[in-house]
């Protein structure tokens, strides 16, 4: 009989999380799905699940470790640790199952949910779309039909609840019994005899999929859709749930402030002072935006209905424009001879804001 702490590469002194450690990481590499067609590799992993079944039950490590072999009940025969075959029905999602679909890199909540992210552009955000997402699932194996057992052999009665699927046991300090589902079949009653090749006995396998997932307008980054029955296959329990994680890439113009749009508009210094019809970006392309006259830098302007499609109360936000006036730089001596003269005509460059200010800065001196 092969040692389980040699066969998991580990020391006597191993603890519960070098134990745990040793076997993902292990699990991973010899797994049947990742080795397809190799026979070393499934009965190495055969190995290692059965050495993780002694070395994760304390009764078990410590009959081991007191008794060697005949503890476990070790003994001569075909199976990877003599006449103890490696007891499979034990893989429970409370227990050593859900370290197995650990060791598939499948990381699996109590039930089942899992979590993908999908990526949206900002018009895909604002307007809805359908989007397809990839992700890994765990299914029931396709071979054995979720058993476990290879097809074909017998599956016998569980032990541990004498095939009730559920066990007793006394609640409290009262004498009053309650039941709960059996760990050791999940609920079945039944444990096979010969697991199967294909999932190892688990009766589930990960697989890649893809689904259509449905994206509403006017969805918000950072939300979440949810689907039912779209999680994790559990041996006993319903399907777990999918959640869609929604991201939404930058934009190179607009950012989105509840359900309007908001951009920045620079215009020339003549545009701002005499006033202009200019040419914007909006959401469905390209649009128009009339510019008064006299407007001042930092005035915001609203196109009515532009912005992002309202959830709720049906209808559309609005967009906002940032006016952004720019000031010319690296003038030549006309051009500054010209600005120079206006300054003159306009009363000495003395605008209505600039004389509000002055007043209110003499003010504060002279009192």
């Amino acid at each position: 009989m092969k040692d389980p702490y040699e066969v998991l590469g580990l020391s006597r002194g191993a603890s519960e999380g070098d134990i745990k450690a040793a076997f993902r990481k292990l699990g991973r590499e010899y797994h049947p799905d990742r080795n397809q067609g190799d026979e070393l590799a499934t009965q190495r992993f055969k190995e290692i699940n059965a050495a993780y079944q002694i070395l994760s039950d304390p009764q078990k490590r410590a009959m081991f470790d007191r008794f060697g072999a005949a503890g476990v009940g070790g003994g001569g025969g075909a199976s990877p640790f003599g006449g103890m075959p490696a007891d499979f029905g034990d893989l429970h999602i409370d227990g050593i199952f859900g370290d197995l679909l650990d060791a598939l890199g499948i990381r699996v909540g109590e039930r089942g949910d899992l979590q993908v992210e999908v990526q949206l552009s900002f018009e895909e955000a604002a307007f809805g779309c359908s989007k397809k997402v990839a992700y890994d699932r765990v299914l029931s194996c396709e071979d054995c039909g979720g058993s476990g057992g290879a097809p074909g052999s017998p599956v016998g009665a569980c032990g541990a609840c004498s095939g009730r699927g559920k066990v007793r046991f006394q609640q409290g300090v009262f004498p009053i019994m309650v039941e709960r589902t059996c760990g050791r079949c999940e609920g079945t009653g039944r444990v096979v005899t010969e697991p199967c090749r294909s999932c190892s006995g688990a009766g589930l396998r990960a697989r890649k999929v893809e689904l259509e997932v449905e994206i509403p307008p006017g969805i918000e980054p950072g939300s979440t859709r949810r689907l039912e029955g779209r999680g994790n296959t559990m041996r006993g329990r319903r399907a777990g749930d999918l959640d869609v994680l929604v991201t939404v890439r930058p934009h190179q113009f607009f950012r989105r402030v509840g359900d309007n749009v908001v951009c920045g508009l620079p215009i020339t210094f003549a545009q701002a002072v005499l006033g202009d019809e200019v040419e914007i970006p909006t959401l469905e392309g390209k649009g128009t935006l009339r510019v008064p006259a006299g407007t001042q830098p930092g005035t915001t302007l609203r196109i009515k209905g532009k912005g992002i499609p309202k959830r709720v109360m049906g209808g559309r936000g609005d967009q906002l424009v940032e006016i952004q006036v720019e000031i010319p730089t690296n003038l030549t001596e006309r051009q500054k001879l010209l600005v120079e003269e206006l300054a003159r005509e306009l009363g000495e460059g003395v605008q209505p804001q600039q004389r509000s200010f002055l007043d209110k800065l003499r003010d504060l001196f002279s009192g």
